[in-house]
């Protein structure tokens, strides 16, 4: 199995093992697919073309089939819930980003922390603010409204996606020293070329 392959896999099963409600519940966790998107743009850079309409179509398919048959309440399902695709789009460039920014040094860690940050807070603002001005939930919309919703909101949804990056790295980290190749230089034909030639 190509790797691209193997790491579209990995991403779906997460998605569809998470994606049940943002928060999580009893019997489910949080989801996931924020962190996910982010993720594949780091590691599929070179795949964006069917990687990320993939997910991006797995998600709408997960979000309808927990609110058809599992009882998930339709309430976020609004004209705004289109915006989710640019959303998605941000997260995906944050990590794509990364993985061109990555240089196997200590300070790879800050990268990692202000793309992600930076990556969320946008897909977060898309998010929140179209689903605030356009999604018809809110009888009288206003600056100020919108400012508290955005304050309410924002540290729960972007701590979320970012405990998934965190975890995504510590596993990124403990393959890569145990291999002794960067994960992500399997997609980069510079760096497997080096890879081979010190065999």
């Amino acid at each position: 199995m190509k790797p691209q392959v193997l790491i579209v896999a990995i991403l779906s099963l997460v998605m569809l093992a998470t994606r049940f409600g943002h928060f999580g519940s009893a019997w489910s966790l949080p989801d996931a697919s924020w962190a996910l998107f982010f993720v594949g743009g780091f590691y599929l850079s070179r795949q964006w073309r069917w990687a990320l309409p993939g997910l991006a179509l797995l998600a709408v398919g997960i979000d309808l089939s927990v609110i058809q048959y599992f009882g998930v309440s339709n309430y976020c399902l609004t004209a705004a819930y289109a915006f989710n695709l640019p959303a998605y789009a941000v997260l995906w460039l944050g990590g794509l980003w990364l993985h061109r920014q990555m240089r196997g040094a200590l300070s790879d860690a800050l990268r990692l922390a202000g793309s992600a940050i930076a990556a969320l807070s946008v897909c977060f603002a898309i998010t929140n603010g179209s689903f605030y001005w356009l999604g018809g939930r809110v009888r009288e919309a206003s600056m100020a409204g919108w400012v508290e919703n955005f304050s309410d909101w924002y540290l729960s949804y972007v701590s979320t996606a970012l405990l998934y990056v965190a975890i995504a790295a510590v596993v990124h980290v403990a393959v890569t020293s145990r291999t002794g190749v960067a994960l992500a230089g399997l997609f980069r034909p510079d760096v497997r070329a080096a890879n081979a030639s010190n065999v």
